[in-house]
């Protein structure tokens, strides 16, 4: 039976029937919302309307503002430090993965007050966070581990950008570093903006991961790091990757690569 012949028959007109339909549509909808922003708090309405997309849901994003909005939510705004305005010093883009990657410590506590540190390593292209180290110390030994670690699980790049920190300036990593063929570069002092893509992740990190848990131990932070790190890599839409998560970003360039080389060697 039709909707015009139904809403006939029950006395109502057509234009009622879908009005009551977009309420309930609407209801549902934003019942989803609450329940996505209530596990995802640090997520705005363009994350989480790339979410409602990847489970199906039919809605523009001027729908998921409207609701949003009506619903009260919002991500407080954290307040940042004011940087001084400094002259950026242009460093050459990476054109695919594992061209550059950049690497810095971050500091936190536990719930007991004992302070650790996440020895954080991404790439510049796909910003895939390939590793968070935590521990209480990590000294330029450790740091090597890491990278030794990372280069039998993918390779090195060309370079990494780095700090002027005791563990990244000092022999150990230098002697690593020539040993291997690639270049450490170094940021100016007091100059973070010019490792914008490690600063931006740092930010991220803390206010998704760090600031939104209470560690009662070395072990329940690194568990909770780590499940943050997969789902940053696989599950959180990046803005600046086109609302891609990094791993399907790295995963369209690759194929990309395979088009680009498999067309060429027809025409060869």
């Amino acid at each position: 039976m039709g909707v015009t012949r139904a809403c006939g028959l029950v006395g109502i007109s057509r234009s009622l029937f879908r009005y009551e339909s977009s309420r309930t549509d609407d209801v549902e909808l934003t019942s989803r919302m609450v329940a996505i922003a209530a596990q995802k708090r640090r997520y705005g309405y363009r994350r989480i309307h790339v979410l409602l997309r990847r489970e199906g849901w039919l809605a523009n994003h001027k729908r998921v503002w409207r609701l949003y909005s009506q619903a009260g939510l919002s991500v407080r705004k954290r307040r940042r430090k004011r940087i001084a305005a400094v002259e950026r010093t242009p460093r050459p883009l990476p054109t695919g993965p594992n061209q550059s990657w950049s690497m810095d410590f971050v500091s936190d506590g536990l719930a007991y007050g004992r302070r650790f540190r996440c020895l954080n390593v991404v790439d510049d292209y796909t910003r895939e966070c390939l590793v968070i180290e935590v521990d209480t110390s990590l000294p330029g030994q450790r740091v090597r581990q890491v990278l030794e670690r990372l280069r039998e699980m993918r390779g090195l790049p060309l370079s990494i950008t780095v700090d002027n920190g005791p563990e990244f300036a000092g022999k150990v990593l230098d002697a690593w570093a020539y040993e291997v063929g690639i270049t450490l570069s170094f940021i100016r002092p007091g100059k973070p903006v010019e490792n914008a893509y490690i600063e931006s992740f740092n930010g991220r990190f803390r206010d998704e991961c760090l600031n939104e848990h209470w560690f009662v131990s070395l072990r329940h932070a690194k568990r909770l790091i780590e499940s943050w790190r997969i789902e940053y890599n696989t599950e959180r839409p990046h803005s600046s990757l086109g609302y891609l998560t990094p791993e399907q970003f790295a995963r369209a360039h690759e194929e990309q690569k395979f088009l680009t080389s498999d067309s060429k060697s027809v025409s060869d």
